[in-house]
């Protein structure tokens, strides 16, 4: 399985009791969506992705606590600490309009309505109100409100965001 194929929704945080369940990390909205994949690909050391199939997990206070098939051990388990955890792009369910997976932000253009290149998207937050954008420049660094007063565009296929933004905000 390549990068471009899969989408990285969190990281193993480490073992978990003594039969081989991991913490993880998950980066979703919400936290147990991960259990709805029976398949789970995990970024190995020498940085090739494995298969593993879910097989049981719990959603605990600050992770999740996951048994996968193919670990029965926690020395092996606890060996999959720091391992990115990702699901097929093609099993994501399709965002509803004017909704983006993060992951298909980070890296986009954003210039503003004068057409003046603010930087790339770096990353995003969220805030409880609302999500920001975290986007960097050459030399500087915007936090934008990923809302429709500022956002005038998203154009995944040119990779750009078009922002009511201005150079002095």
């Amino acid at each position: 399985m390549r990068d471009a194929d899969l989408v990285v929704m969190g990281f193993v945080r480490g073992a978990f009791g003594v039969r081989g369940w991991v913490k993880v990390q998950a980066d979703t909205e919400n936290t147990d969506s991960l259990f709805d994949y029976p398949q789970w690909w995990l970024k190995q050391k020498n940085g090739e992705w494995k298969a593993f199939t879910f097989e049981d997990g719990a959603v605990q206070p600050k992770a999740l606590v996951v048994k996968f098939e193919e670990v029965d051990d926690r020395d092996v388990a606890e060996a999959m600490r720091g391992m990115q955890v990702a699901v097929p792009r093609e099993q994501l369910p399709k965002p509803p309009a004017d909704e983006y997976y993060w992951i298909d932000l980070i890296g986009l253009e954003v210039v503003n309505r004068e057409n003046i290149v603010l930087g790339k998207v770096a990353d995003l937050m969220e805030t409880g109100a609302n999500d920001v954008l975290v986007v960097r420049g050459e030399t500087d660094e915007r936090l934008i409100p990923f809302v429709s007063d500022y956002i005038v565009d998203v154009d995944l296929a040119a990779k750009r965001i078009t922002v009511d933004w201005g150079l002095d905000y």
